[in-house]
Order: C-alpha cells, then sequence, then structure tokens
C-alpha cells in the first residue's frame, strides 16, 4: 500500500476518526485505526464494539491495500508534520510516513484480527446540523455522568413525525428540547436511548456540516449519524428511560423573568465563595433578586438584579453548578424561573426580550433545603 495526501487533510481525518478509540481498549487491535487505500480514496476508521468512526478523503494512490496501526501515535505524528505532502507507505511489516525530510516508522498489528465494522443503517430522515449540535448541548448538561447508572448517562430521543424531542436527567434536573427535522417515513414513531457522550461527540463533529442523516432501522440496537463523508455509528442504551415528561408542570403561580446574561455572571460570582455541598440561594420579591452564598463565619457574597416578579415572593436555593450549568445554554436574553413552591423544582425557560415569547428549552432543577 502506497498513497500521498496533503498533510492538513489526512490530520483532520486521522484526529476525527481517532477520538472515537477507548483508552482503555478491550483487546490490543482495538486501539488502533484501519487504513483502507484504493481506487482514488483512503478510508480511516476506529472501532471499539460500541461505536465506530470512518471518514473518506481523497488521495493519490500508487498501491491499494489495508493496515492496522496505533491510532493515538499516529494522530500525534500527523500533527507535529509540517505543512506539506505526506506519503504513507507499507514497508514489509512498518508503515513508512514522510513529509519532506521527516520520517516515521511504525509497526503495524494483525489486521485479520480487526473485527468488521457495523453495517450503517439505512437513512431515517434529514436534520439541520446546527439545531441538532444546540439541542444536544443544551440537553446533555442534564445528563448523568455515573457510569454507575448507565440508563441515566443516555439522552432519550423521542421521534414523532416531523418532531425530534431530546430528555435527559441525572436525578436532580432535567432538561428537554424539541426541534423539526425531515423523516424519510412522516409517520415514524420511535424512541433511541443514546449516549449523552456519543451525542456531544457527533454534534460537535458533523454538527456543522450542513445537513446530517439520521440512520436507525425498527427494532434494532444501533443508530447512525452520517455527515459529508463521515459516518458514526453508536450501540443504544440498553434498558427502560424514566418517564420524565410528566415531572414538568404544567402551570405555576410564581414566575420571575430576569436577564439571562447579568444572572450568568452574578451566580458564578456569588458562587465564588460557596464550599463544597453548600447552596446558592435566591430571594426573589419585587423588583429584584438578591443572590447569597456562603456564611458570616467564613467567607460570604451577596449580589442584587432587577427581576420582573409574577405572584408572591419566594426564597429558594440551588447547586450552583446546577444551576450556573442550566442558565448556559438558556438561549434568550432573558431566563424565566417559575415555580410552584419553594420546595418542589425550578422550571427555566429562555423569554425573547422583544415577543415575550418563551423557548421550546425546558430546565427542571431540584432544589436544596433550606436551613
Amino acid at each position: 500500500m502506497k498513497f500521498t495526501v496533503e498533510r492538513d487533510i489526512l490530520t483532520e481525518a486521522v484526529s476525527w476518526t481517532a477520538r472515537s478509540l477507548s483508552p482503555r481498549p478491550p483487546v490490543p487491535v482495538l486501539s488502533g485505526l484501519l487504513i483502507t487505500a484504493e481506487a482514488g480514496t483512503v478510508s480511516i476508521a476506529s472501532f471499539d464494539y460500541e461505536t465506530s468512526a470512518r471518514l473518506d478523503i481523497e488521495a493519490d494512490v500508487e498501491t491499494e491495500g489495508q493496515v492496522l496501526v496505533s491510532g493515538r501515535l499516529l494522530n500525534d505524528i500527523v500533527r507535529s508534520l509540517p505543512a506539506s505532502a505526506v506519503t504513507f507507505e507499507l514497508d514489509g511489516g512498518k508503515v513508512i510516513v514522510t513529509c519532506r525530510s521527516a520520517r516515521f516508522s511504525l509497526a503495524t498489528m494483525p489486521v485479520g484480527d480487526y473485527p468488521a465494522l457495523p453495517e450503517l443503517p439505512e437513512s431515517a430522515g434529514t436534520v439541520d446540523g446546527a439545531a441538532f449540535a444546540h439541542a444536544v448541548a443544551q440537553v446533555t448538561v442534564a445528563a448523568s455522568k455515573d457510569d454507575t447508572l448507565p440508563i441515566l448517562t443516555g439522552v432519550k430521543v423521542e421521534i414523532e413525525g416531523d418532531t425530534m424531542t431530546f430528555l435527559a436527567t441525572d436525578r436532580y434536573r432535567l432538561a428537554m428540547k424539541e426541534i423539526t427535522w425531515t423523516p424519510a417515513d412522516p409517520s415514524v414513531s420511535t424512541s433511541l436511548l443514546i449516549k449523552a457522550r456519543t451525542l456531544s461527540e457527533v454534534a460537535k463533529s458533523l454538527g456543522g456540516g450542513g445537513n446530517l442523516e439520521l440512520r436507525f432501522a425498527e427494532n434494532a440496537d444501533l443508530v447512525g449519524f452520517s455527515s459529508g463523508g463521515r459516518r458514526t455509528t453508536s450501540v443504544l442504551v440498553d434498558g427502560e428511560y424514566p418517564k420524565i415528561r410528566s415531572l414538568f408542570p404544567e402551570s405555576s403561580p410564581i414566575h420571575a423573568t430576569v436577564d439571562t446574561a447579568a444572572l450568568v455572571e452574578a451566580s458564578r460570582r456569588v458562587a465564588l465563595v460557596a464550599e463544597r455541598n453548600s447552596s446558592l440561594r435566591m430571594v426573589f420579591s419585587d423588583g429584584q433578586v438578591s443572590l447569597d452564598a456562603g456564611t458570616g463565619d467564613d467567607a460570604s457574597a451577596n449580589e442584587a438584579l432587577p427581576c420582573t416578579l409574577e405572584g408572591e415572593g419566594i426564597t429558594v436555593a440551588f447547586n450552583p453548578s446546577y444551576l450556573s450549568e442550566g442558565l448556559a445554554v438558556v438561549d434568550q436574553p432573558q431566563v424565566k424561573f417559575s415555580f410552584t413552591t419553594a420546595p418542589k423544582p425550578a422550571l427555566l425557560t429562555g423569554v425573547s426580550e422583544e415577543s415575550g415569547a418563551v423557548s421550546d428549552y425546558r430546565y427542571l432543577v431540584m432544589p436544596v433545603r433550606l436551613t
């Protein structure tokens, strides 16, 4: 095998596929990238039995062939090369990578031991990549990072016709976002439970390439995404996701609206004195919201912001991280807090400053018990 390709093109392809490599592969060959050269195209692929990634690039292929090399090492090498054409050649049991006067020799792994990549499911429809990426960023903040509860590390994607709804929870907060897409079958009705980490990677790497193809089959345990010559697949999370839709309140008697950017900055400042596992308190009254954290004996802080209140005044406390993470993904100039009572979860939604319309992103966060 021998091919030549520009450094920047090769670096981008290797870097993208290497993202899917497992830090602790179950077998040594899964630490490698499978590189296939044929008919003017070079395919670079990775697989760890759960997630696969493959990218095709155009190259000057002199000799066709296939090779398996260490993915992380190759990624480090191509990123360090000068901006010039790179020649990739199999010489016996070694791969020779040359660029100008730089020359690297890499050991190969047995291609025959590498598992076959899963077939990409049929296209189920397309979604705007930017809208998809934005929705994923808003919802995954509420997904659990605790691998001992694998169900909650996933994001449930509910599909009803041309509506796609993302849902996530870690038991302390919930997030929900709806977007529209173009399904191949307008009557489609299904749900997919996808790892939040996988969705985030897909959103970052494929969300900026225009339309994104979503691929899945009825009763299959695999979901696929493809855009611009890149394709990735992931095994779905197995299990029954909790029914969290019903936890979002249908109505609330108390509403408080605050400038989003100002509240993000103020909550970050005040939270600087909040010790681990302590809370940030918010006192909503007519005309202002007061934030405070810390105690008189140690460091403490407080700050007040203008606020529009509908209903009675209310005092609540939140985990500072949960509050700031929810506020950070609100995509409107103002944020509305909706309360039933102080011990009940608070609903955060974005509000348009001009029209007053509420966004279709909802973030429900449990308060901390006031002492």
